[in-house]
């Protein structure tokens, strides 16, 4: 069975991307545009993976981050965002995140970055 990864991205074009080449890829994957739907969902189904990007709506990707480690998740989560700050990096990582990316990214390099998560 394939890998399940939860995709949180509002922006369209970036969330189709990253669907479609996870999908290529073999995983399964889901979508959803904002921080309360990417919560809701993880109450809903397990998934493997989160790939979050912090600046959604109606939640911001660190209180999504924050609310999944205060239940107990342990769900690897890669961070990728436009946010690079080293203060914005060290901020996910100390909540919690297993990886931080920024975009712009590489496929290539987000996808070796999946397979080691």
């Amino acid at each position: 069975m394939p890998a399940h990864i939860l995709v949180a991205e509002d922006q369209t074009d970036i969330r189709d991307l990253l669907v479609m080449n996870l999908r290529g890829a073999g995983y399964e994957v889901e979508a959803v545009a904002d921080g309360a739907a990417a919560l809701a969902s993880q109450a809903e189904q397990r998934s493997d993976l989160l790939i979050l990007d912090l600046g959604l709506p109606k939640m911001h990707g660190l209180e999504v981050l924050k609310r999944l480690r205060s239940r107990g998740s342990a769900l690897p989560v890669l961070i990728l965002t436009a946010a690079d700050s080293v203060d914005q990096r060290v901020k996910g990582l100390d909540l919690g995140a297993d990886d931080y990316m920024a975009k712009p990214f590489s496929l290539q390099e987000l996808e070796a970055r999946v397979r080691a998560l």
